[in-house]
């Protein structure tokens, strides 16, 4: 038996891996279980070039915990290590590269974000256990290996008479890890990390129910019978080629993804790309409407099928941390920090890639069946609307498939709008006005006098359209767009009809002193000739001073401190109605007064603005009008 001491210049390693991300120490499965896999997988390499003359057999990973001796096993039948092995492997690989670890992030590791840890590796074992054995045999024709070393530097190393392939490592848990002798929380950790490992993981057994012969009496109670529970799937969907799956099979590995979700994904985007780095995914597009923060942090992160994280912030491009699904790349560096991952080359080519990528699905599903796609706009437009605004990649292709609905249901294209709108819609000036709509209820009476004329109406309600048209019209020069309730439907898109005027410029200038006497100061008075059968009074917002509010409301873009702003209003007031004379001729102070607060409430009513005491006031004195 040889005993030693393992080559380490700090005496305090151990206590230093025990503390060391001190909420993250249930990744020593994810680590020990890792191991296994590789050590599997390298065995299967060496089969197939010739180099280890053994059988592969159907090899598997077994977990068993002992809550009686307080033990976890880890068992593999993957390559084992000779005596030799454990001590350049163990003993100064493991922990000079354990030594360098804990140096570079001993300080920072609770904040930094690492957002892997890979590589913590072997020694994660202390992290939970007092004592670590290893029993190991080599595919080799050599002696097996015990070593145990109990947490100091100390270790020793005997023969042992293991006569099977693969390692088994025996932890011996400390007392302030006691929790992971549950069975139910190592399922829970073998399912949270290693649920999809490219080697089958068993974990106790389960009873099946084999089925009933066909010749079966009445009487015949079913057998069972006690099979391996293996808890992973090895050959998740991702792993695939597109070719080999169906629609359904992707339906399928949503619901493994996502056992409790019960809404269907609308479509995915499957990922597959070799050069210039490795990549391979689904990304699902989950119904979504307008709410921008229900999603983040859907998207599961795997390297060569593990798990690592589901915060793919830096690798996926923002605007699709909104969608669901898998990424598996061997190819992200795991020991970096959040801003290192950001500034680093192959992370931006896969952000870069997958954006690229994503697009191009939308066009080709666009193309292949437009119908469906529309159907379907409603509920994937927030993913896409903020992916032109934040990523110019995808902006220069969103043009082939981003839509702009109607108020009546039809979907166009910005250069199909342009087309369509050109004729009716171009003012004086030369300018495009496309006319919008947020709430198509709140805003009807706009929308209709807009119709009217024979205009279309777009129905843009998310909550970032404000930040998207800004841009499009920075893009787009002699296009605007405009809401229909930002002023009258003559001034929204100036023609060069001018309506005659039945007041006098002094009889106006009469009329807006009285107005003025009544009305409060938020809203600005506006005199108009319109067609008498326009409304009488109209509440408009001004489009800029909206916009901008809305915009920095929804963060970026705005003046400072414009969300604060108290709402501006537009009061036009139709000079050709027979309100307006009524209103200028009353000699009767407290009559015109009444006209007056009337009106303005009724135009309020139509904006959705009067509310609480106010609304109360109106209906009672409306009632009072008819008797």
């Amino acid at each position: 038996m040889a005993t030693g001491k393992i080559n380490v210049s700090v005496e305090n390693i151990f206590p230093l891996i025990k503390k060391f991300l001190y909420s993250d120490h249930e990744i020593f499965l994810r680590e020990l279980v890792s191991n296994g896999t590789d050590a599997t997988l390298k065995l299967k390499h060496l089969i197939s070039i010739g180099e280890a003359k053994v059988e592969y057999g159907n090899p598997i990973i077994e977990v068993k915990v002992d809550k009686e001796g307080k033990k976890i096993h880890i068992i593999d039948q993957g390559l084992g290590m000779t005596a030799d092995e454990v001590e350049k492997y163990i003993n100064q690989v493991a922990f000079s590269g354990a030594e360098e670890f804990l140096d570079k992030y001993k300080d920072s590791a609770k904040d930094s974000g690492i957002i892997g840890h890979f590589g913590l590796g072997f020694y994660s074992a202390f992290m939970v256990a007092e004592k670590v054995e290893i029993f190991t045999k080599s595919y080799k024709d050599e002696p097996a290996a015990h070593w145990t070393c109990d947490g100091s530097p100390e270790f020793t190393l005997e023969p042992a008479d293991k006569t099977s392939r693969g390692t088994e490592i025996i932890l011996h848990i400390a007392e302030d890890s006691l929790e992971f002798l549950d069975d139910s929380k190592i399922s829970g950790l073998l399912n949270k990390y290693n649920k999809f490992m490219p080697i089958p993981i068993k974990f106790g057994t389960r009873t099946e129910t084999l089925p009933k012969p066909e010749d079966a009496p009445e009487d015949y109670v079913n057998e069972t019978i006690e099979v391996d529970n293996i808890i992973n799937n090895p050959n998740p969907a991702w792993t695939k080629q597109p070719s080999e799956l169906s629609d359904e099979d992707y339906k399928n590995f949503y619901r493994e993804l996502y056992p409790m979700q019960f809404e269907e994904p609308l479509f995915n985007i499957h990922l597959n790309v070799d050069y210039p780095f490795n990549l391979t995914g689904i990304l699902y597009f989950p119904k979504l409407g307008n709410d921008m923060q229900i999603q983040k942090d859907k998207i599961q992160l795997y390297q060569n099928q593990v798990y690592v994280t589901d915060n793919v912030e830096g690798i996926v491009p923002e605007f699709l941390t909104m969608l669901k699904g898998v990424i598996d790349s061997p190819d992200i560096p795991l020991n970096v920090s959040r801003s290192g991952l950001q500034a680093d080359g192959a992370v931006k080519k896969i952000s870069n890639y997958i954006t690229r990528k994503v697009a191009d699905k939308l066009k080709a599903l666009f193309n292949e069946n437009r119908a469906d796609f529309e159907a379907k706009w409603n509920d994937i437009k927030i993913v896409l609307e903020y992916g032109m605004l934040s990523e110019d990649k995808f902006y220069e292709k969103a043009g082939a498939f981003v839509l702009y609905p109607t108020v009546d249901d039809t979907y166009f294209t910005l250069d199909e709008l342009k087309e369509k709108l050109k004729e009716n819609q171009t003012d004086k000036d030369g300018k495009l006005v496309i006319l919008y709509a947020g709430n198509k209820d709140g805003q009807h009476s706009y929308i209709q006098a807009a119709k009217d004329k024979g205009y279309e109406v777009l129905l843009l309600d998310s909550p970032i359209i404000s930040h998207l048209i800004q841009k499009i019209e920075g893009d787009n020069s002699g296009l605007t767009f405009v809401r229909v309730d930002s002023d009258h439907i003559d001034n929204l898109i100036k023609k060069d009809e001018n309506t005659i005027s039945k007041l006098s410029d002094e009889e106006k200038e009469t009329l807006k002193t009285s107005l003025e006497a009544y009305i409060p100061k938020v809203y600005s008075v506006q005199l108009e000739a319109m067609d008498s059968q326009a409304a009488p009074f109209i509440i408009t917002q001004p489009e800029f001073m909206r916009r901008m509010k809305e915009m920095s409301q929804t963060g970026g873009g705005g003046m400072f401190g414009m969300g604060n702003m108290p709402e501006m209003y537009n009061l036009v007031v139709n000079t050709n109605s027979d309100l307006a004379s009524s209103i200028l001729n009353t000699e009767d102070k407290t009559h015109q007064e009444h006209l007056v607060k009337q009106a303005l409430d009724l135009a309020k009513l139509s904006q959705n603005l009067l509310k609480g005491e106010a609304l109360t006031a109106f209906v009672k004195r409306s009632f009072e009008m008819i008797k």
